[in-house]
């Protein structure tokens, strides 16, 4: 799967890691809804490091499609909550 995170770049990160990221994306829902913004930050961070983690970045003149947006590091709450599905920022 490629998974672009806006304003950086992309990374290739298998689908088994999928399980892992769900996780901190469910924290990440909570807070969003609750409107616990240090927390929200916080796990917003620790979601995007185990992207990069777990990734294998693309060059950055590769034009692949990505399958899986995040916001950057910086995004408000607000920002994310408007990228928000009913599964959370990762599908499933």
């Amino acid at each position: 799967m490629i998974v672009r995170i806006m304003g950086e770049g992309q990374v290739r990160l298998a689908d088994s890691h999928l399980t892992e990221l769900n996780k901190l994306d469910n924290i990440l829902l909570t807070e969003v809804q609750s409107g616990d913004v240090p927390a929200f930050r916080q796990t917003l961070q620790a979601l995007l490091a185990k992207v990069r983690e777990l990734g294998d970045p693309l060059p950055d003149d590769s034009l692949e499609p990505s399958e899986l947006i995040l916001p950057a590091e910086d995004a408000t709450l607000e920002e994310v909550r408007d990228l928000l599905s009913d599964d959370g920022l990762i599908p499933g």
